[in-house]
């Protein structure tokens, strides 16, 4: 299953069920599409607003019907307690529960404000408090979410061989100034840094192999960059872990990315980076990041649409 095959571009009702089938109220699913102006780029997320009395299984089915690498689930804050502006967030992807998805959150983010208006707001997750703001600058809507710590180690070298082995890549396919490491932003991330755009283009890898390399190292994704400049990065994020051939946008291991670049000495002041990803697969896609070597946080900035 890829993101580009399982898009819809429709809000429907799910129904929510126990696993003694007991029938409980419809779950309203919003979609949007993440880091984008065009509701046909970026990463496409499922927004459930009121996911209050959802156990784990539900979730899990209502993420699979959606089909996108991500549906975030709102199980605390609605109702009375809105006003507040703090909510405890769930991810689910279609096969299984991630601590922290980036884009799925600028969609909520962006679908909280429609309703509440601009302004911070700060979501619990499994991954600890993620403070996001919601701007207006000349009608377009902007969230920044600040991640939690992040940290960043060089890889070992059998996770190394291991993945390249699955990728179909070379030693040679690295780039030797960007050395491979395992990056945590909310979840951990392989970064491996191509030589070449030719090489970071050219993606056919073996998802079942993949995956599993992935599952016994704790990995959400791996992501693939290729350094245009020092403030330009073109990405590709491989997620077989969540049934997902590919992630348009990955604002999690942007996250993760930022320590990844501080921890290696890359990042000397405060910077801001940008990142295209998606453009392979035909959902462009643009995050900015901002990196500040006194801090262990990455601030993570884009755009969320609703799709159809």
């Amino acid at each position: 299953m890829t993101s580009e095959t399982s898009e819809t571009t429709r809000t429907g009702d799910i129904t929510a069920t126990s696993p003694a089938d007991h029938v409980r109220p419809p779950a309203e699913v919003l979609r949007y599409a993440a880091f984008t102006r065009d509701p046909a780029g970026g990463n496409p997320a499922g927004v459930v607003l009121d996911a209050r009395g959802l156990d784990d299984a539900t979730m899990l089915a209502v993420a699979a019907r959606v089909g996108y690498s991500e549906t975030a689930f709102v199980t605390s804050g609605t109702g009375r307690d809105e006003a507040s502006r703090r909510f405890g967030v769930r991810y689910f992807s279609p096969l299984a529960e991630v601590a922290f998805c980036g884009h799925a959150t600028l969609a909520l983010a962006v679908a909280l404000a429609e309703r509440t208006g601009p302004g911070e707001i700060l979501l619990d997750t499994a991954a600890g408090e993620i403070p996001v703001a919601v701007t207006e600058d000349e009608g377009a809507v902007l969230a920044t979410l600040t991640s939690v710590a992040t940290r960043s180690r060089p890889a070992r070298s059998t996770e190394l061989d291991e993945t390249l082995k699955a990728l179909g890549w070379e030693a040679g396919d690295l780039d030797p100034e960007l050395p491979p490491h395992v990056a945590f932003g909310g979840n951990d991330h392989l970064v491996l840094a191509a030589a070449s755009r030719e090489r970071l283009a050219s993606l056919a890898y073996d998802f079942d192999g993949l995956a599993d390399v992935m599952r016994r190292h704790g990995w959400t994704t791996v992501m693939l960059v290729w350094r245009e400049t020092p403030e330009r990065f073109h990405v590709r994020n491989p997620f077989p872990v969540g049934g997902v051939v590919e992630d348009p946008a990955t604002g999690a291991a942007a996250a993760a990315f930022g320590g990844y670049l501080r921890t290696l000495g890359l990042v000397t002041a405060p910077t801001r980076i940008s990142i295209r990803q998606g453009e392979d697969m035909g959902r462009p896609s643009d995050l900015l990041i901002d990196v500040d070597p006194r801090t262990t946080r990455t601030r993570v900035t884009g755009q969320a649409v609703p799709m159809g």
